[in-house]
């Protein structure tokens, strides 16, 4: 079975067509348990998310803050494993029909095995892979892979990148690219910052792909905006933290749609 680059790509230009910027929501497998994380992805997406990326617990984060870190803690003190990954991928796509994505750092797929893990997202119905620490130059095999499942292969760019850098990572990468709106790790902030715009001008010049901002956008205000000069707007940490602070899992459900329903509203006000 192929992957879902394709919906990705018609998503993300469906968007484009309705003159707005994406909703890209963000949650971890197993978060809060591993049903609980399959219905806060279905949650977000009946708020308006238009594509998901659902994050891979791992014990060493290195590019997300407190918040998306106890959730990883809390998803694999609950024993989460890359079977649930696929199984929160494969029911979330199978009830909404959006594409979803899967968000990881490079060690649990080199040691699961890279064909291995392709065949398995693909087969699962996700749309491509966020691979925020694997370096271009060591991609090669990741994305032989990716490309014969019909899988997207994003990377991450960030406003230290320089020109020359930005165009050996797009011309790699499909799907889209990821811009970090500033250095740093994940986490919801007062500012997104300058930094972002001039990052996405930049990246533009080298690509067709869209460019998708993340890092630090948690309200209708940040997302209106990034959405004024991005193809689409991440967020995650923000609706981690809804669901850490809710009473129970029904509290948290409502709140990641509610949030997800301002954050739609905000994409739309670019």
């Amino acid at each position: 079975m192929s992957g879902n680059i394709e919906l990705l790509s018609t998503t993300l230009a469906a968007a484009k067509a309705e003159d707005r910027a994406a909703l890209i929501a963000y949650l971890p497998a197993g978060f809060p348990t591993v049903d609980g994380g399959i219905e806060a992805v279905k949650a977000v997406i009946a708020g308006g998310a238009d594509v998901v990326e659902i994050g891979l617990p791992h014990s060493d984060p290195v590019l997300d803050g407190p918040v998306i870190q106890t959730a990883d803690d809390i998803a694999l003190r609950g024993g989460v494993r890359i079977a649930d990954v696929m199984r929160t991928v494969r029911e979330a796509y199978e009830a909404t029909a959006v594409p979803i994505l899967v968000m990881t750092y490079w060690n649990p797929i080199d040691r699961y095995g890279v064909e291995r893990f392709t065949a398995e997202l693909a087969e699962a119905g996700g749309a491509g892979c966020i691979l925020p620490d694997l370096p271009v130059q060591e991609s090669a095999l990741w994305r032989e892979h990716a490309e014969k499942h019909g899988l997207a292969t994003v990377f991450v760019v960030a406003p230290s990148s320089q020109d020359a850098r930005l165009a050996t990572i797009t011309a790699a990468g499909s799907g889209f690219v990821y811009a970090a709106s500033l250095m740093g790790v994940t986490g919801t902030r007062a500012s997104v910052g300058a930094q972002a715009q001039e990052l996405v001008g930049r990246t533009r010049a080298t690509t067709d792909l869209p460019v998708c901002v993340g890092l630090g956008v948690s309200n209708a205000e940040q997302a209106a905006e990034v959405a004024g000069f991005a193809d689409g707007v991440i967020v995650g940490s923000a609706f981690v933290k809804a669901i850490l602070d809710a009473p129970d899992e029904a509290t948290g459900l409502d709140a990641v749609r509610s949030l997800a329903g301002e954050l739609a509203q905000g994409v739309r006000k670019r």
